[in-house]
């Protein structure tokens, strides 16, 4: 035989080689769930649905009618200081002054929750709903905290944050800067 005879053979037999390679068929051999095949199974436990968690109202305005159904007891306090420190730390401090490390690049400062107005004043389901739908800066966290996070939450701004005792006054030094008055 000729090599240009060899080599054309050669050539017509390499397709049909190629092709009957495992590779040529192991993307529709492998285990997988077809569409419309069967039953979905059932979503992992703790998973979040894609539109969210449900909330009892739809607005802000509508939160005045709801109550807090969890009650304020350690676990429910201990429960909204862990979802506090991963949601609200960044921006409002771990003691709830609004100095958190975030809060430097903000155009607003973040509320101070251990101010009169939050702890004295303002309505648990004010609270929840500044949570659920946020503020002028602060983003709305429905659908990332559960209804009971976020009252969790609410039990542990008014019950767990204590307002850092104030021992010293602050009076101005000459540069400009504070120190502390002894």
């Amino acid at each position: 035989m000729k090599p240009t005879r060899r080599f054309v053979l050669l050539l017509a037999l390499v397709p049909g080689l190629v092709l009957a390679w495992p590779w040529s068929r192991d993307m529709m051999n492998q285990p997988s769930v077809k569409p419309q095949e069967g039953t979905p199974p059932p979503p992992p436990k703790g998973s979040v649905p894609v539109g969210g968690y449900p909330t009892p109202v739809l607005s802000r305005l509508e939160a005045h009618r709801l109550a807090n159904p969890i009650a304020a007891t350690d676990a429910s306090i201990a429960r909204g200081k862990t979802m506090y420190a991963v949601f609200c730390v960044p921006c409002h401090g771990a003691g709830g002054n609004g100095d958190g490390p975030v809060a430097k690049k903000l155009p607003l400062p973040p509320m101070n929750l251990t101010n009169d107005f939050i702890q004295k004043e303002a309505f648990d389901n004010w609270i929840f709903a500044m949570i659920s739908f946020g503020g002028r800066v602060m983003p709305a966290y429905a659908h990332d905290l559960s209804i009971e996070e976020r009252w969790d939450i609410v039990n542990y701004v008014r019950r767990g944050l204590v307002p850092p005792a104030t021992t010293a006054t602050l009076i101005p030094a000459r540069s400009g800067e504070q120190r502390e008055k002894k």
